[in-house]
């Protein structure tokens, strides 16, 4: 399928070729050739961010990464991602990861431990009737290509995973998902899946795992029905935006919530 705006992909390319350098509206607009209104606005509505809020949620991407594949310092590797404030850097980090730089780091030690409990979980309780209660947000995810493993799904207050999810919960298997009780609000609806085979590294930076998101908004009002949606697992595209959410802390909070029932 022919994407809209497909001359964005050229500047997500120049993007990530020139993720360290200073990238302002001005010269991405330049590149593209189009004035700086016209191309945020087609960023916004091909990627649904705006061209610098991209370019800082994949360099917390970049930061990541370096701190699981590097020993690099925390207050290094700030530098690198051209954040000349340590304090700003972890308060970013925090907000948007779920957890701390440091701990990001320190959790590769036990997120192995909690994909394995997952696989050991009976009670996974998604055998709820179907929901059609007023501000309930239901639907039915399928996967593109087959997998076997667990997938976690929400709703954000913006179309990227970061920060925790106001709504949120790991399902099974492909099929019925709903939350119910969900506030008045405009929420996004994003997943991804990770296989059991999946590495722990793999799922800590999860680049190619499946995922899916709504490209508009769900708009949920006070007694309202919200349409039944239907969303598909697919492989990593260009313009996906990164998964900035620690999913170990999104299967920690799980267990802990399956553990008090």
């Amino acid at each position: 399928m022919t994407e809209r705006f497909a001359e964005i992909d050229g500047v997500i390319a120049y993007i990530h070729q020139h993720m360290y350098d200073h990238l302002p509206l001005e010269r991405l607009a330049r590149y593209a050739g189009y004035s700086p209104y016209h191309f945020a606005r087609m960023f916004k509505e091909r990627t649904g961010l705006s061209p610098l809020y991209y370019v800082s949620s994949h360099r917390l991407q970049r930061a990541k990464d370096m701190l699981l594949r590097t020993g690099l310092t925390v207050r290094d590797i700030s530098l690198e991602i051209g954040q000349q404030s340590l304090g700003t850097f972890t308060s970013r980090f925090a907000a948007r990861v779920g957890m701390s730089p440091a701990e990001f780091r320190n959790s590769v030690q036990y997120a192995g431990d909690q994909m394995s409990s997952l696989r050991k979980l009976q009670d996974w309780r998604s055998s709820y009737p179907i929901s059609r209660l007023p501000s309930s947000v239901h639907g039915t995810i399928s996967a593109e290509v087959p997998f076997n493993g667990v997938i976690l799904i929400g709703l954000f207050a913006k179309p990227i995973p970061e920060g925790l999810p106001l709504y949120g919960t790991l399902l099974s298997s492909l099929g019925h998902f709903h939350f119910d009780h969900v506030a008045p609000g405009t929420y996004y609806l994003l997943a991804t899946s990770i296989s059991w085979e999946t590495r722990t590294l793999d799922f800590l930076l999860p680049h190619a795992t499946l995922r899916t998101r709504s490209r508009a908004p769900i708009h949920v009002g006070p007694g309202s029905l919200v349409p039944h949606q239907q969303v598909t697992l697919h492989p990593p595209r260009l313009d996906d935006p990164p998964i900035l959410i620690s999913l170990p802390l999104l299967m920690n909070r799980f267990l802990n919530r399956i553990a008090v029932r």
